[in-house]
Parts: structure tokens; C-alpha cells; sequence
């Protein structure tokens, strides 16, 4: 069984924010690149484990359908937040960095 995988409006949002926070704080050519490279992982990851086995991440809440996938990235990561709204689609609802407080 495979998935269709969206981001929300919402979870685009935050992906530009985490974007706009590497540029930032980018010194050189090199960390410049780092900031395109977190956000090809952040999507690979999630079209290639959320298509396929969306299950298997943690709960999130009472709800089983919202779960967390953790995304390495460095020596920390980002966590993507999801819910399976049908056997065939997987929504992306929020992203974040994993030493961020929580999500908004």
C-alpha cells in the first residue's frame, strides 16, 4: 500500500521559517548550502517513510492517526508532525526543530 504525502499550508510555512533561520545564521558558502540541504532530507524523508509506513511512528495525543516522524539532520534533527486522514493520504501538519519548544 502506498500513501500520497501533502504538506499543508501550515507545514510549508514552517518549513520556510526553519529555512529562513539557517540563512541566517549562514557565515559561509558551505553553511548556505546546509540550509538547501535540511530541507531535501526533511522532504525525502517524508515521501519515502510517510508513503509507505506511516504507522509505525509515534502517537501523538489520543489520536491515532497523529503521529511524529524524527528527521536526523546533524547532530539534531527536525521532527515532522502528521496525520493519516485516509488509506490513501498522509498530511503533513506541522515541522519543527527538535530543540524548539513545541509545536504552535
Amino acid at each position: 500500500m502506498s500513501y500520497a504525502v501533502e504538506f499543508t499550508q501550515s507545514a510549508e510555512d514552517d518549513l520556510v521559517r526553519l529555512y529562513d533561520f539557517l540563512l541566517d545564521r549562514a557565515q559561509t558558502l558551505e553553511e548556505l548550502d546546509v540550509a538547501d540541504e535540511a530541507l531535501k532530507v526533511i522532504r525525502l524523508a517524508a515521501l519515502s517513510h510517510l508513503s509507505t509506513t506511516p504507522y509505525s511512528y509515534r502517537k501523538v495525543g489520543t489520536r491515532s492517526t497523529l503521529r511524529e516522524l524524527i528527521v536526523p539532520f546533524g547532530t539534531t534533527g527536525y521532527i515532522l508532525r502528521f496525520d493519516i486522514r485516509s488509506p490513501e493520504l498522509v498530511l503533513v501538519v506541522g515541522a519543527r526543530h527538535q530543540r524548539e519548544e513545541d509545536f504552535h
